[in-house]
């Protein structure tokens, strides 16, 4: 008697996430459904340049990342639990993202900020977004496309210490003077959003954020060095040297260009 081939459990769960993965791994990609698990992090490929999803569920404080390779987004039902966020990765070109139902619980967010600045990179602006959301149940709608925060300055250095005196020769070193601390860097831009609403969507209800990033904080002032300790000798006591004087502290950096937000009704 013939027999079917049955897969178990575990292995069947492996192969539908490879065959979701080779599906999204297209130039244009089409999927049924793609759901985060509550507090955990998916990723979608990053060299899909436009995806398609039939349903996407974000459930209770996942996130779903969207890779800079990504520059369109059509979603058919989305779902966003609470906490929940969809974050889309800082990149030069825009993205564009089409959702024909969505039914965001409280708390959830679009996060398109961007990314802070660091000793070796400056602060990245925050990514351009086309948002159209043609039917939409949400207590608010929240967009965040805030520039990162700028690096902070680099701190002064120390100033070296003096050498103690001599008993028979030479008098104490005075302490060096700490460095001046360097000054933070100006932050990024705010993105440029552009949402599409539908006419009976309350405008008290869209909350779209597109500051520039705050400026970097000051570099710390370096620190003096102190004079060479006084010293006691046989016949005299050698005078100690003075300390040095204590650097600058940095300035704070620039807060950076804000962006703009445009709405229209459908």
């Amino acid at each position: 008697m013939y027999k079917p081939f049955v897969l178990p459990a575990s292995e069947t769960s492996t192969m539908r996430k490879l065959c979701l993965l080779a599906v999204l791994c297209s130039p244009f990609a089409h999927a049924d459904a793609v759901k985060v698990e509550a507090n955990s992090l998916m990723r979608l490929p990053g060299n899909t340049g436009a995806l398609q999803l039939e349903s996407l569920e974000v459930a209770d404080y996942g996130t779903l990342l969207i890779p800079a390779g990504v520059t369109r987004l059509d979603i058919d039902q989305l779902h966003l639990g609470h906490e929940a966020r969809i974050t889309i990765v800082p990149a030069e070109r825009g993205i564009e993202v089409r959702v024909a139902r969505a039914q965001l619980e409280d708390g959830s967010q679009i996060n398109a900020r961007g990314a802070p600045g660091t000793f070796e990179k400056a602060a990245r602006p925050a990514r351009d977004l086309s948002l159209r959301i043609e039917s939409l149940q949400a207590p608010q709608l929240s967009v965040d496309a805030r520039g990162g925060t700028g690096a902070p300055g680099f701190a002064g250095l120390d100033g070296g210490n003096g050498v103690a005196p001599g008993c028979t020769w030479g008098a104490a070193g005075e302490g060096a003077d700490g460095d001046d601390g360097g000054n933070g860097q100006t932050g990024a831009a705010g993105g440029h959003v552009r949402i599409e609403l539908p006419r009976d969507y309350p405008a008290e209800q869209i909350l779209v954020l597109v500051d520039g990033g705050a400026g970097g904080k000051p570099g710390p002032a370096g620190r003096p060095g102190s004079g060479g300790k006084s010293k006691g000798c046989i016949v005299y006591r050698a005078d100690g040297g003075k300390s040095g004087r204590s650097g600058l502290a940095g300035q704070q950096g620039e807060a950076g260009t804000p962006g703009a937000v445009t709405i229209q009704r459908l």
